[in-house]
């Protein structure tokens, strides 16, 4: 009987715990009450939004002066993919009236994290985020996919060529749309086409060093679109 009633509790935790997740799968809680702290853009305040994956989420716990110090707000999320980036994106972009966006997205979706999904569809998400934005307004910095050799967490997916396609596919429509194509791949890749392992530990995340590159081609491309 105890056996029973430990099994019953388990499965009651795990039911919650999933329809808890289904019913804020996008996690639009996450920055809910920061965004309305934050409020509108002061006048003559040139807002730009940062919205990716944990890439973009831990960048500003390892610099958060470069954030502080030129009003850019991060509203990264660790583990997402682009179609919860997509969900969010009126709440955490557009509703914060930025002049520019900074759009991060695609190698959780090659991973996997919220299901198995082709190029195109990752493209077509990305392409759906920085149309919203245009709309309204917005600028757009559309980033590359950064090097990865291979996913520790969900090991012989071999990506490299993914990649490698998806920011070819990324990079034209920048170009065929008047947006800014900012490529951190290049600088960051090695020769297997994995990120240079002065620049991460784990082959994902970049490490302080990785986000030092990063800073430096992303205050150029900022400046371009605010031009």
């Amino acid at each position: 009987m105890g056996k029973l009633k430990i099994g019953i509790s388990l499965f009651l935790f795990l039911l919650i715990t999933n329809v808890s997740y289904a019913q804020d799968w996008a996690n639009l809680n996450r920055y809910k009450d920061e965004n309305v702290e934050i409020g509108l853009p002061k006048p003559g305040e040139r807002r730009v939004v940062f919205i990716g994956n944990s890439i973009t989420d831990f960048w500003i716990n390892n610099y958060p002066k470069f954030f502080l110090d030129n009003d850019y707000i991060d509203r990264g999320i660790s583990g997402q993919t682009s179609p919860q980036m997509l969900v969010r994106f009126r709440a955490d972009v557009i509703n914060l009236k930025p002049a520019v966006v900074h759009i991060m997205a695609g190698t959780n979706d090659i991973a996997g994290n919220t299901g198995p999904s082709t190029l195109e569809m990752i493209a077509d998400n990305i392409y759906s985020m920085a149309e919203l934005a245009k709309a309204n307004g917005i600028k757009v910095i559309l980033c590359s996919v950064l090097p990865v050799y291979d996913y520790p967490w969900k090991p012989g997916l071999k990506p490299a060529e993914k990649i490698t396609e998806l920011n070819k596919m990324i990079k034209t429509y920048a170009e065929n749309h008047d947006m800014i194509y900012l490529d951190y791949y290049s600088s960051m890749v090695d020769d297997r086409k994995g990120m240079k392992t002065e620049y991460s530990k784990d082959g994902v995340h970049p490490n302080k060093a990785g986000y030092i590159v990063m800073m430096e081609l992303c205050s150029k491309a900022i400046n371009k679109a605010l031009e």
